[in-house]
């Protein structure tokens, strides 16, 4: 029995590789999915089958549970909510990973002699997968607050903060040499539930300085936490298949976050710690000049008609009016009247990574119509018309133009190179970033006031009646 466990962890290992390896092009992703929940359906019964594990009752309780809890919240989430969902996820999976820790230090406690050569093995292994998913837990429900606006998604800053934070560094240290050094002896209990508190602790200390538009980093910083986690507990249950998929969503979310700090022309450190989007950073940011000219969604038309080459850059405002499909009809007519339509996807747009592919997937645009940052920039002097909806920091010129701004060196997607530029937004108010914006002040911008979703039908209505 234990060879057709061993050979199904590895078939499942070697279905997880090949689903993240179709996950990463939009027309394979689908298809990676499924073979990478095929491939989990493998571990889990292959697990079942292992008698030392806890008993069928149990189990089935537990996925009657967590499945319906988890097949409510994936029907009952709308699109706008997904990043805060995923944050949650990140927490449980951070949360799981220490309590299977903690189970296992609960089942050694006092008898840690008895492990043999690999003792110092299980403990470091028991150490991280505690310190690591606390870490994950309290950061994850802490992003998901700022996400969904339970508190203000703003960075918290204090006077010692860093200090603050090397202590509690210092603290992890010390506790964790205290427990592996000798697991059965009073002071390592006390050293181990020191180490869960101050991880619950650190959690929150590492996301509150960061906020506005660096949170699609945070969450993919703490996807790999989740995964880093889970690796370190299947090294204290011996369990391969975890150890394998931990690593690879470890690396993966490690991978993600170096892409995406490149996007933002910003090292990690600088995320993590700099406070981004602060009070003090924001008032930085010159002051504006020129007049804002708003336009009516017929006027537009006007302008539309006569575009042959339109770019749309969606942004998380496309995604609280739920403007996708009927941005997809316009995107259909323009192109039926001879126009080329293309999307340009920012690498942080949205509030999570790939958070508009998957949004412009779900109204089914085309995957050959989306265009990333680099490759629409050269052309953006060409383009006749660019509609940004509900997109504010990433298509900032202020990243460009002015040195005081927070994000003075940032790519963005240059829409105030194209020949006129169509923003619909509902104010004048500031992106989730909080940065005040020159682009609504530029002499080819043109404001449309409203509903990005009704502002749109309303154009689409004009050409029908056209």
């Amino acid at each position: 029995m234990s060879t057709i466990i061993e050979l199904s962890y590895i078939a499942a290992a070697v279905l997880f590789i090949v689903g993240l390896k179709m996950l990463s092009h939009a027309d394979t992703a689908v298809r990676g999915n499924q073979i990478s929940a095929v491939g989990m359906l493998v571990a889990i019964v292959a697990t079942l089958l292992d008698q030392q594990i806890v008993t069928y009752p149990w189990i089935v309780a537990g996925v009657l549970v967590g499945g319906v809890i988890g097949a409510v919240s994936a029907m009952r989430v709308p699109m706008t909510s997904m990043p805060e969902f995923v944050a949650l996820f990140n927490g449980t999976g951070g949360l799981a990973s220490l309590l299977v820790g903690w189970a296992d230090y609960h089942a050694h406690a006092g008898h840690y002699g008895e492990v043999g050569a690999n003792v110092n093995a299980v403990t470091i292994a028991t150490y991280l997968a505690v310190l690591i998913g606390g870490v994950t837990f309290t950061g994850s429900v802490l992003a998901y607050a700022k996400l969904a606006e339970k508190i203000g998604g703003k960075p918290v800053l204090f006077r010692g903060q860093q200090w603050v934070n090397g202590l509690v560094l210092l603290a992890f240290a010390i506790a964790g040499v205290v427990f592996v050094a000798k697991p059965d002896s009073p002071a390592a209990e006390v050293a181990f539930f020191v180490a869960i508190a101050l991880s619950f602790l650190f959690g929150v200390l590492a996301t509150i300085p960061i906020g506005g538009a660096d949170m699609p980093v945070v969450i993919s910083l703490l996807n790999s936490y989740s995964g880093l986690a889970a690796c370190a507990a299947g090294f204290v249950i011996e369990n391969t298949v975890l150890i394998v998929s931990g690593s690879l969503v470890g690396a993966s979310g490690i991978i993600l976050t170096n892409i995406m700090c490149k996007a933002m022309n910003r090292s990690l450190a600088h995320v993590l710690f700099s406070g981004f989007g602060s009070a003090t950073g924001a008032a930085s940011a010159a002051g504006q000049e020129g007049e804002v000219k708003s336009l009516s969604a017929e006027d537009a038309y006007y302008i539309l008609e006569a575009a042959r080459s339109v770019v749309i850059v969606p942004g998380y405002g496309m995604a609280v009016a739920q403007a996708q499909h009927v941005v997809r009809e316009l995107s259909d007519i323009l192109e039926e009247r001879g126009a080329e339509v293309k999307f340009a996807i920012h690498p942080v747009a949205g509030r999570m990574p790939g958070h508009m592919n998957v949004l412009l997937a779900e109204a089914d645009v085309p995957y050959e119509q989306l265009v990333e940052m680099n490759d629409i920039n050269p052309v953006m002097p060409t383009v006749d018309v660019c509609i940004v909806i509900g997109a504010n920091d990433v298509v900032n010129p202020a990243a460009r133009e002015d040195p005081a701004s927070p994000i003075f060196g940032m790519p963005v997607i240059n829409v105030d190179y194209a020949r006129t530029v169509f923003v619909l937004k509902r104010s004048m108010a500031s992106g989730f970033a909080g940065i005040p914006n020159p682009l609504f002040f530029k002499e080819n911008t043109r404001m449309l006031f409203g509903d990005a979703k009704a502002m749109v039908a309303r154009l689409v209505a004009a050409f029908k009646e056209a």
